[in-house]
């Protein structure tokens, strides 16, 4: 292996990533992904859609997922900074409605693995940030799923700075919490 670092989280199947970077005086190189050594590191997923959004400071999505056709992502950050978070909504899963975060940018260019069944969100830090992600099932729009990203429930802790104004999609703001998500 050698050529990326995996820490585990505190919830199983999240995994953090450290990709090896090389440089000198041009610049760096890095992979971003090769099957090989994420297979060798338990990650055996084929992806087959790449996405990439560009957020301003402040902007929070999420939290989602997909209903019947859950995704296993793969997220970076390509420039900028965020929060990023998972939530367990694995049923019988002894971390059910748990959360984890991790900051991810440019500068430190961490990944972050989010198996199938969490819900995903992040919040940008940065003026700007541009977001990749690997899919690991295609989007299906009328199978999108979500929780409200202030669950109290929950409890994520969004570091949120002081005089930051959060902007939320209007479909965002209408979740519901995961009391409904188990009742359902």
């Amino acid at each position: 292996m050698g050529k990326i670092t995996v820490t585990t989280c505190n919830i199983e199947g999240l995994k953090v990533i450290e990709p090896a970077v090389f440089g000198d005086e041009r610049g760096y190189f890095m992979e971003t992904y090769n099957y090989n050594d994420f297979k060798e590191a338990g990650i055996d997923i084929v992806f087959v859609q790449d996405n990439q959004s560009m957020s301003k400071k402040g902007v929070l999505r999420g939290l989602h997922f997909q209903k019947s056709f859950p995704q296993d992502k793969l997220v970076r950050v390509v420039s900028g900074e965020v929060f990023d978070v998972a939530v367990d909504l694995r049923e019988g899963s002894k971390t059910f409605g748990k959360w984890f975060g991790v900051i991810l940018s440019a500068e430190n260019k961490k990944q972050f693995f989010v198996p199938k069944n969490f819900a995903h969100g992040f919040l940008v830090l940065s003026d700007t940030a541009e977001f990749a992600y690997k899919c690991s099932d295609f989007y299906h729009p009328d199978d999108e799923g979500g929780l409200i990203w202030n669950d109290p429930e929950i409890g994520i802790e969004w570091p949120i700075p002081s005089g930051m104004e959060l902007t939320i999609a209007q479909k965002d703001q209408k979740w519901s919490g995961i009391h409904d998500y188990k009742c359902r």
